[in-house]
């Protein structure tokens, strides 16, 4: 993956960012955003960065090797987490604006344009944006954004598994697979557990 879709943007825009975020459906732990900046003109060439692509599509070990490179090219990087309990207060939807905003608001450098992955995107910050289906599989900056912010929500959940191993969030970062669920049912929720997600196996509605 290119900057080829950022490259037109800079011929009229200095900063462009992407942004993605990672954890809306989980049932456990945080929704966390990342957003991130090349300088205008940027290519990966020669780079491990020419490997970036959407950190679902990328193994562990090889976003792990992109992190310190994005992180070194990027004119601007952050990453920003939402809690369970606002989560639990606002919906997930809200939750995600807002760590997406968050996100924006901690750069070092104020953006011209944000390039938002997905349909739906809201703010208040007064930046121009664009938001892009698939976006993490088409631009470069958004791809990028996609992988800090993936391992920045599996370190947390690592760290979180920790504190209550019996979870398992190591292996599965809260989503709802049988074996979470196995253990909710065991021992109920914990409190990084996201309240307003239903069990329909615990009878919830």
């Amino acid at each position: 993956m290119f900057t080829d879709y950022e490259f037109p943007l800079w011929e009229t825009i200095d900063n462009i960012c992407g942004i993605d975020e990672v954890g809306r459906g989980p049932l456990a732990g945080p929704v966390v955003a990342g957003a991130v900046m090349f300088p205008r003109w940027f290519r990966p060439d020669g780079s491990v960065l020419e490997q970036l692509n959407d950190s679902k599509k990328l193994s562990a070990k090889m976003r792990e090797e992109l992190v310190p490179e994005i992180k070194k090219h990027a004119l601007g990087w952050a990453v920003a987490a939402v809690e369970p309990d606002t989560i639990d207060s606002i919906n997930i939807l809200q939750a995600t604006m807002l760590a997406m905003n968050n996100a924006v608001e901690s750069l070092s450098v104020r953006p011209d344009l944000l390039l938002v992955d997905g349909n739906r995107f809201r703010t208040n910050l007064g930046i121009p944006y664009k938001t892009i289906v698939k976006g993490d599989s088409k631009v470069f900056s958004i791809a990028a954004a996609s992988v800090l912010a993936k391992i920045h929500r599996d370190e947390l959940m690592a760290t979180y598994s920790a504190e209550w191993p019996e979870y398992g969030f190591d292996r599965h970062v809260g989503y709802g697979t049988a074996e979470h669920v196995r253990a909710i049912m065991q021992y109920g929720r914990c409190p990084i557990h996201r309240k307003s997600f239903k069990l329909r196996q615990l009878g919830e509605k």
